[in-house]
């Protein structure tokens, strides 16, 4: 392997945690999962995501960053593969939608102290899935709080995230995952796991499922 450093990431509902755990197993890799269930807020964001907007965005940013900061910290860090389900750059594209114009500017300045001491990963794995598959994902995994997200609110984080990685100079490999089926179809794995073993440039390199 000759990345030590893997981000996956996507909408909400892609698949980026089963995918995660997948290849963390078939590379015996360092999993790191972000720990969604324990913000306080993100229940009541989905119920009033005006009220609870800024203090859900934070919070999510602070344990993030936490869980970084752990990260680079552990020794074994540059000695074997290590995988995440999330890019820390999420938290400034999640509060570009949720957030007033006024709070955004307030939390990009904590944002831009905080992201110059989190490292980039060697390579980004992003899932992009129609809004269609992602609400049937959601409906699947049967999160009470998340049963009732717009397709305008996916629409305008599928948007955020494209336009990111157009703009930004990172080894992107871009998953078409509209029939994606990592659990049940080894295929669709060994696509992105013969994805990772090319010998990509920097920017963006499509790959579509069988």
């Amino acid at each position: 392997m000759k990345y030590q450093y893997i981000t996956i990431e996507g909408n909400i509902g892609a698949g980026k945690t089963t995918l995660s755990h997948m290849l963390a197993t078939h590379y015996n890799a360092k999993l790191i999962l972000e720990e969604f269930a324990e913000n306080p807020f993100l229940s009541k964001f989905y119920e009033n995501p005006k009220q609870f907007a800024f203090p859900l965005e934070l919070f999510f940013m602070a344990e993030r960053y936490k869980q970084m900061k752990e990260m680079m910290s552990m020794k074994e860090l540059f000695q074997r593969v290590t995988i995440s389900d999330y890019l820390f750059t999420k938290s400034l594209l999640f509060a570009k939608v949720t957030l007033p114009e006024e709070e955004f500017r307030l939390y990009h300045r904590l944002y831009d102290m905080i992201n110059q001491h989190v490292p980039l990963p060697d390579v980004l794995i992003y899932l992009h899935a129609p809004i269609s598959k992602l609400q049937s994902n959601i409906k699947k995994r049967n999160r009470q709080y998340e049963q009732h997200i717009p397709n305008d609110y996916l629409f305008q984080i599928q948007e955020t995230y494209t336009s990111y990685i157009k703009q930004h100079p990172i080894k992107t490999i871009f998953v078409d995952a509209s029939n994606a089926d990592f659990i049940d179809n080894p295929a669709h794995v060994q696509v992105v796991i013969d994805a990772l073993e090319k010998d990509l440039e920097v920017g963006q390199h499509y790959f579509s499922l069988p």
